[in-house]
């Protein structure tokens, strides 16, 4: 008997419409982690610290919205289902006020610039996570196998890399250039709000294109009863906390969310201030990342099939931690050739590549993780709560232009790091404590990740009783 959440498997154009909607997403987490900072900090003015807070005041606003949203669209029933009236009303705003956060009016001084980045970007963050969290929460609905789960998700993740990193690129080759009066085009403020207009559009398209391309599914599909008792949204969210496993790979999720975005955040300051490389070789790097995700989407499925989910993320982990902190440390020892030289580029490019598709891989096997989690809290609770828990999940991702902008920002001021400054300017002692400071932080955060993954205790086998056991029960109330 096939259950009330699976009615069939959905069509390959179902999934790749579910696989898109990543897109937007991806492209608000681009410009807030590459772009955001640099933007206000050192083209428009405002202070650097004052930047960081604002980004991790919204960011705590959000940790109420985010669970607020998984739970109406867990518990909405409508003709339009439980997700998309969310998704179709969030869609337009969300565009709009992105592109209005790269557009600040002009004389507004140091106070009138932070209020307004920060008002425009809580409008941002809301409507992204009206549109985002309930997107996510599809993919228990539309695939329950093990591995089905995993390469669905790695398509979703794949799609909102290349999302991202395709903004990224044209930012760098085609918004962000040099003219008269800025001969550094990353110093561009015409560039970034040329950017904001395409990025919106790209997004508003992605957002409908989604949300249609999976509304046909939700059009034959049921909604699953409530057949648990309902509580009340505080005590709810305790409950999913306190599921062990769960939060064993919301922590690692964490961590992973804040290393992602401390690395993003201060790339463009090390490819300009650090390593003094040019636009086009910056470029590169966003090129480079394509190359990470595909490797990392195949590597997630191959893994997946042969080793236990937490095994491989750990694994994944650890390198990705050595890795990612390797050029900065071996430039900190004198190890690497000097800026300018031929050969730098490529083996900063190459360190970018292997620690991208080891920490890509084991973030999609991690979001992979919390779906399978959903069945194990429905078979003890009786309640399917996935808006929850990707709201969860959903909250720990924007960590990435949240705390990691943030932690960008505390070690350029631990740094004593000019604002305004030009590449090749800038004081060696100063490029030195960044190097000093970043290094460790990096691989900190992702060794705590691994550490995290410790406390997953769902295997294969324990998945696949579940989903037995869940059908059953479902046979007996003749659901």
């Amino acid at each position: 008997m096939k259950t009330a959440q699976q009615p069939a498997s959905p069509s390959r154009a179902t999934l790749f419409s579910y696989a898109l909607g990543a897109v937007p997403f991806g492209i608000k987490d681009g410009g807030f982690s590459a772009f955001l900072l640099i933007f206000y900090a050192q083209v428009m003015g405002a202070p650097t610290q004052a930047v960081g807070l604002v980004i991790m005041a919204v960011l705590i606003f959000e940790a109420c919205l985010d669970p607020l949203v998984g739970r109406l669209s867990d518990n909405l029933r409508s003709r339009w289902g439980r997700r998309h009236p969310f998704m179709y009303l969030s869609a337009i705003p969300a565009a709009v006020t992105f592109c209005l956060l790269w557009r600040p009016p002009e004389h507004l001084g140091e106070v009138g610039l932070v209020a307004y980045l920060g008002l425009m970007a809580l409008l941002v963050r809301t409507f992204i996570t009206g549109y985002e969290i309930p997107s996510a929460a599809l993919a228990p609905e539309l695939v329950s196998g093990y591995d089905a789960r995993t390469r669905l998700l790695s398509y979703r993740y794949l799609m909102g890399w290349l999302g991202g990193l395709a903004l990224y690129i044209a930012a760098m080759k085609v918004f962000l250039r040099p003219d008269a009066g800025h001969p550094v085009g990353q110093l561009n403020p015409a560039g970034y709000a040329d950017y904001g207009v395409a990025a919106a559009l790209v997004m508003l398209a992605t957002m409908l294109a989604s949300a249609i391309g999976t509304q046909r599914r939700v059009l034959i599909s049921r909604a699953p009863p409530a057949t648990g008792p309902q509580l009340r949204l505080g005590p709810e969210i305790l409950a999913v906390l306190r599921h062990r496993t769960f939060a064993s790979v919301l922590a690692a999720t964490l961590f992973c969310a804040a290393a992602a975005g401390l690395s993003r955040a201060a790339s463009l300051y090390f490819s300009l201030y650090f390593w003094e490389f040019t636009a086009d070789q910056i470029a590169l790097f966003a090129v480079a990342g394509v190359g990470s995700a595909f490797i990392a989407v195949a590597l997630a499925q191959v893994v997946a099939r042969r080793v236990e989910k937490p095994v491989a993320a750990r694994a994944l982990l650890v390198v990705g931690a050595a890795v990612a902190s390797g050029a900065v440390v071996l430039r900190l020892l004198g190890v690497l050739p000097d800026n300018g030289s031929p050969w730098l580029f490529p083996l900063v490019l190459t360190q970018d590549v292997v620690a991208g598709a080891c920490t890509i891989t084991a973030t999609i096997l991690c979001s992979s993780m919390v779906a399978d989690v959903v069945e194990d809290w429905e078979l003890k609770t009786g309640r399917r709560s996935e808006g929850l828990f990707f709201a969860a999940v959903a909250f720990v991702n924007k960590a990435v232009s949240g705390i990691g902008i943030s932690a960008a920002a505390l070690l350029l001021a631990l740094a004593q790091f000019p604002q305004q400054a030009r590449p090749g300017e800038v004081p060696a002692d100063a490029l030195l404590r960044l190097g000093m400071t970043y290094a460790p932080a990096i691989f900190l955060l992702y060794a705590a990740a691994a550490y995290a993954l410790r406390g997953y205790g769902i295997t294969r086998r324990m998945h696949e009783q579940t989903l037995r056991r869940l059908a059953e029960l479902r046979e007996e109330k003749g659901e």
